[in-house]
């Protein structure tokens, strides 16, 4: 995933990034937009598909942490004007590897 980002412009600031009992899967930097993005993945057997499975639960905690991350480093950094929560649905169907990106998805 973070070679997709990489290969739209994107600086990978962080992986699987700690922030108290939070986790954030990867931060990246475009310019002024710093984007947290929640990996999800999934088989083919799966019940919910990786998209269903952020829940509200999932998505308060992500704006929780996305609202730490902000105040504990983003705020300081030079430049940084915004931030976005973004989610990447990942699903393995045989050999083949399916990603869907849906920017702005835990707002």
């Amino acid at each position: 995933m973070a070679d997709l980002l990489f290969a739209k412009g994107f600086a990978v600031l962080a992986r699987n990034l700690r922030l108290g009992a939070l986790e954030l899967d990867i931060v990246a930097r475009k310019g002024a937009l710093v984007v947290v993005v929640e990996v999800r993945t999934r088989g083919v057997g799966a019940w919910v598909s990786a998209l269903e499975s952020v829940t509200w639960a999932k998505r308060q905690r992500l704006r929780r942490a996305t609202g730490r991350l902000w105040r504990t480093r983003l705020a300081a950094m030079r430049g940084v004007e915004r931030v976005r929560i973004d989610v990447a649905a990942v699903t393995f169907v045989g050999q083949e590897t399916r990603v869907e990106y849906v920017c702005g998805a835990a707002g």
